[in-house]
């Protein structure tokens, strides 16, 4: 999967980055973006004390940053859920909680929506950083 900034279409996996790390959400139109919680930025800390799946207009989720569009391979399109069902199943998770930054995020809950499956490529990254840390014979400690 690459991403781009380019035209969102209703069903895009869209995402922006803050720092290192990426906010997703599923783009329906320019006044609905459904996104599991809001960014982690200062602004929004308030929002983010009981976290929820809601919408919020395209200006509200991209906080004045670049806009990423998912841009799927030939492999990936066969997978994907139709966009009507993807933004079908998005609004139907409207209010849900149960955020955990490793195993039910923004990106699990975009994932999701577009191919049936939770996953996030950010907990993967994190976990394979874990783990060769871990085979270095450190004991998991990061060298100084």
């Amino acid at each position: 999967m690459k991403w781009q900034p380019v035209d969102c279409k209703s069903g895009d996996m869209i995402r922006i980055a803050i720092g290192s790390f990426y906010h997703y959400g599923i783009f329906v139109s320019e006044d609905e973006v459904i996104q599991f919680g809001y960014p982690p930025l200062p602004e929004f800390k308030e929002k983010n004390q009981n976290i929820t799946v809601g919408a919020v207009d395209i200006d509200e989720f991209s906080s004045g940053k670049i806009v990423e569009t998912a841009v799927l391979d030939r492999k990936e399109k066969k997978r994907r859920i139709p966009p009507e069902k993807t933004v079908e199943t998005a609004r139907s998770k409207i209010g849900q909680g149960g955020y955990n930054i490793l195993h039910n995020n923004c990106e699990h809950f975009a994932y999701e929506c577009v191919f049936g499956e939770k996953r996030s490529t950010q907990e993967e990254y994190i976990r394979s950083m874990w783990h060769s840390m871990l085979k270095g014979g450190n004991g998991g400690q990061i060298d100084k």
